[in-house]
């Protein structure tokens, strides 16, 4: 490479040689940068979602490309976050394609010392059987000479990731099996 034409590449001499004086534009871009391609220009849609970590629900616009999430940016057109996320929320495009994501259920049984594998349907008769018995244990049918039908072998603490509407459906579930411990984050 000749003198000239390093120097013609060297960004503050095309700052100081062009009509780019304060280096907003072509001054400022190197070769490189200017093959650069944003992973959204790629995207074949873009999806509306809510950022799913905390209750100030800042809107998302989701990339999808190949029905693969391929970039996650903040929704400028939201009232709520006018297009900013927090750094989780920048950061939640690894919920959907982190390298360590899990895509199995995994169990460490009372006492043990590793996880193990189970089938979705295997784990889900576990929670299950286990509400059922936790109730029956917890049952009361009547407190202080009062009639109750509650019980108070579990309880339900949802968290800010939840929407208005899934905790409603969530209270609702918990009411109907007798639970009066029924609490959510989602108004802080």
């Amino acid at each position: 490479m000749g003198a000239r034409t390093w120097l013609g590449s060297w960004p503050v001499y095309r700052q100081l040689a062009g009509t780019d004086r304060r280096a907003l534009g072509a001054a400022a871009k190197s070769s490189r940068t200017a093959q650069l391609q944003a992973r959204t220009s790629t995207a074949d849609k873009v999806v509306k979602s809510v950022c799913p970590y905390c209750a100030v629900g800042c809107a998302q616009n989701v990339y999808v490309k190949d029905e693969k999430v391929v970039q996650i940016e903040g929704d400028p057109d939201s009232p709520v976050s006018r297009g900013h996320l927090c750094p989780k929320g920048s950061a939640s495009l690894q919920l959907t394609t982190g390298g360590t994501r899990q895509y199995q259920v995994l169990y460490r049984r009372p006492g043990g010392t590793g996880w193990e594998t189970l089938d979705l349907d295997t784990a889900m008769d576990m929670i299950a059987d286990r509400v059922i018995d936790a109730r029956r244990a917890g049952w009361q049918s009547e407190y202080d000479g009062r009639r109750t039908r509650r019980t108070l072998g579990f309880a339900s603490l949802g968290g800010a990731t939840l929407d208005n509407e899934e905790n409603y459906l969530i209270k609702k579930l918990f009411t109907a099996l007798g639970a009066i411990q029924i609490e959510n984050q989602a108004r802080i």
